[in-house]
Order: C-alpha cells, then sequence, then structure tokens
C-alpha cells in the first residue's frame, strides 16, 4: 500500500465500491481503509520526527547567550609595545579570532578567496570564517609574520579547505600583481576579494610626519588597493565580491593619525565610486568600517602606549572589539544573501553610531 500512487488509489477504491454494490464482501475496502490510516500516521510521524530533528539541529548549533559588555577582556591592557608589523603570538591577551568559537554554516562553499592580511586580527578572523563556511582561502602577509600565517593556514586546513600562503610587500605593484595571478592558480580561481592589511603609524606633530612616513602608508593603504583591485577584476565572475577595510577614522579622524585617516577616507570614498562602476559586471563592492578592535596593528606603532593601555574604554562597551566579532559581517557581504548590497560603508565601532 505505501508504494501505490495516486491514480492507484482511486482504480482500487473504485472496484472495491463496485464489487460491494454487486453484493460481494467489503473486506476490501475496510483492508484499504485501515491501510489509508497507517500511511496517514506514518506521514504524521515523520512530520513530527523530522520538526523534531530541525528544532534539535537548530538549538545544538545556537550559541548561547552572552553579556557582550563583559564576553572579552576590558582594559586596562598590560602590552608591550612592539616593532612592526607585530605578531599576534606575542600578543597580552591574545586576540580571538574565532579559532574556537566560529562555526560555519556552508554559506561561501565552494568560493575561492583572497585576504590580504591573513595573517592575525581581522583578517585572520575573516580567513578563519571563511574557511569554515567552505571556501578555499589564500592569505597575504609580510614574510616577519610567517609564524602567524602557518598558525591561521593549520586551522583552515583543519576545516578541509584549500590553503595559499603568499608572502610580499603590497608596497609594490608588480608584487600585487603577482599576488593576484598566483591566487588565482593555486586556487582555481578567484571570486572574493578583501583588502583588509593596513599600516597605521600615529604622529602627534605634522611638522614630525616625514615623506618616507606618509608614501608607507599610501602605498599600503591605497595604491595596493588598486592595484589589487585592476588585477582581480579580469578574474572575477558576475556574482564576484568585493570588501574593504576603512575605519571609523574615515568619518571622525583621530589628530595623531592624520595619513591613516586620510587612507581611510579614501578606502570609503573608492568603495562608493567602484560599487557604481563595477556593478554592471555583476562585481558587488562594500566595505567594513571598524572601531577599536584589539589586533596586532594596535601595539607596533598604531597607537602610543598610554593609549593601547586604555584602548577601547572610550566606547559605549568600555572594551575593544576582538575579531570574530567582525567577521560575521564579511561573510555576510560575501555570501549571495547580500545580493542586493553594494557601495556600502558597513560601521563596527562600538556604539558611536559611526559611519553616518
Amino acid at each position: 500500500m505505501t508504494n501505490t500512487r495516486r491514480d492507484d488509489i482511486h482504480d482500487v477504491t473504485s472496484s472495491s465500491q463496485m464489487t460491494t454494490r454487486e453484493g460481494a464482501s467489503p473486506v476490501g475496502r475496510r483492508a484499504l481503509l485501515s491501510g489509508m490510516t497507517a500511511l496517514g500516521s506514518l506521514s504524521a510521524l515523520s512530520s513530527a520526527q523530522a520538526a523534531k530533528k530541525a528544532v534539535s539541529t537548530t538549538s545544538a548549533e545556537a550559541a548561547p547567550l552572552q553579556d557582550p559588555v563583559h564576553h572579552y577582556p576590558s582594559p586596562p591592557f598590560h602590552q608591550p609595545l612592539q616593532s612592526w608589523p607585530g605578531l599576534q603570538s606575542s600578543m597580552t591577551p591574545r586576540p580571538d579570532c574565532g579559532e574556537k568559537s566560529y562555526k560555519g554554516a556552508g554559506r561561501l562553499s565552494g568560493r575561492k578567496a583572497l585576504i590580504t592580511g591573513g595573517d592575525s586580527g581581522i583578517g585572520r578572523a575573516v580567513a578563519i570564517a571563511y574557511a569554515r563556511e567552505g571556501a578555499d582561502i589564500a592569505i597575504n602577509y609580510l614574510p616577519k609574520e610567517e609564524s602567524d600565517a602557518q598558525e591561521v593556514a593549520a586551522l583552515m586546513r583543519k576545516a578541509g579547505r584549500q590553503v595559499a600562503l603568499i608572502p610580499g610587500d603590497l608596497r609594490e605593484e608588480t608584487f600585487c600583481q603577482t599576488l593576484v595571478h598566483n591566487a588565482v592558480k593555486q586556487l582555481g580561481g578567484l571570486d572574493i576579494l578583501v583588502n583588509n592589511a593596513g599600516r597605521q603609524h600615529y604622529c602627534e606633530d605634522i611638522l614630525e610626519l616625514t615623506t618616507e612616513e606618509f608614501d608607507w602608508t599610501l602605498k599600503t593603504n591605497i595604491y595596493a588597493l588598486f592595484w589589487l583591485v585592476k588585477a582581480a577584476v579580469p578574474h572575477l565572475p558576475k556574482g564576484a565580491t568585493i570588501i574593504n577595510t576603512a575605519s571609523r577614522n574615515a568619518y571622525a579622524p583621530n589628530p595623531i593619525l592624520v595619513d591613516y585617516a586620510m587612507t581611510k577616507a579614501g578606502i570609503a570614498n573608492m568603495t562608493h565610486s567602484l560599487a557604481r562602476q563595477l556593478l554592471p559586471r555583476g562585481i558587488r563592492v562594500n566595505a567594513v568600517a571598524p572601531g577599536p578592535f584589539w589586533t596586532p596593528l594596535q601595539v607596533c606603532g598604531a597607537q602610543p602606549q598610554s593609549v593601547v593601555e586604555h584602548f577601547g574604554s572610550e566606547t559605549a562597551y568600555h572594551r575593544p572589539g576582538q575579531p570574530v566579532e567582525i567577521a560575521p559581517m564579511y561573510v555576510t557581504l560575501a555570501s549571495q544573501e547580500s545580493s542586493y548590497v553594494t557601495g556600502q560603508v558597513w560601521g563596527i565601532t562600538g556604539g558611536d553610531g559611526s559611519p553616518g
């Protein structure tokens, strides 16, 4: 009975009714009704079991509720300054990039991403999240950051993903071109570009800001973005996405970060322009503007020691953000769920409302 098609049931019912009308025994009809009742019961039971399983799965995957203010470390921090570019493995407390906590859901299954600055901080958190969401990853970093890069590579490989490690200096146009070429070659394509690497070095007096320092910041933050986008676009298919990392300094510039804030405002502006230019190619362009996040960038010259000690205390949370707290935004912007989102700068700033 369980394999009977609807048209078969109609035929059997008609036959049963005919037999009864002709005076034969009604056993066939009773058997049919009994079988249909049993089939209905099995169907209801299967539906109930499926619903129960769905609820159970959802409950098992949901993270427990946490107080967002007190869930992560708050200042004061007794972290000594490091020389540039700084290592995450030498920080106290170590930034949380989701090494133990981030759970993927297949949102980027089959995607191929290039992430600059993927060895530590926000870039590392994005790389871990993308890998656990099913993407193959190429990360770029400076040769001095090799130990951090090897750590995150091990985590991505543990997630079963293909990993390409491509160290080099983004201040060189030829290297940026080579970086994209090698990422495409090793991953077998490219559909996500995350421009995350950046340089920030404070200077309290414009008279002390050297041309060399100024040029270093612009080449790392602006020129590299230009070179990488230019090299990547010919490889990006329709549906691909570019995600830039701006900063709250693009909207509320810190007086001791003149060159850095200027580049971040430029990145926000480029994001708006590129989004309109590349949408006819089917490529979306967005940016994320972080507030204070606890990363190696902050402890290797980005801030004075006095600021590092109380880093993030000025926010509504009275603490800096951890990289794992911003990675989901990069996941969303890379996924097809955000297909109607382009030219946006998303602020994750700890409650100050910027960008406006």
